[in-house]
């Protein structure tokens, strides 16, 4: 299933995957207003034999297939550091 991902400027770490054929505007209006301006990422050919690192693909593709979209928002936590998020962090005194 052929998909574009959209950053959220209004949204840090947020991702939308939109299915081929679905645009920003056919989402509901208050996802478009909480996401804010898309900007394009990517765009990918998923199958479930594909990795992705931060989501499974079996929910994404469900939710492509049953929504047309998947939102994919910031992780809670990042306990390996990997991601870095300076939101995550605690500040040193």
């Amino acid at each position: 299933m052929n998909c574009t991902i959209y950053r959220s400027k209004k949204k840090g770490y947020t991702y939308i995957y939109l299915r081929e054929g679905v645009s920003f505007e056919d989402l509901p209006s208050a996802l478009q207003a909480v996401f804010g301006e898309p900007e394009q990422v990517m765009a990918l050919s998923l199958t479930p034999d594909r990795v992705l690192a931060q989501e499974n693909i079996e929910d994404v593709l469900n939710n492509l297939t049953t929504e047309g979209f998947h939102l994919q928002l910031p992780p809670s936590d990042d306990p390996s550091g990997w991601l870095d998020l300076p939101e995550n962090k605690e500040e040193s005194p």
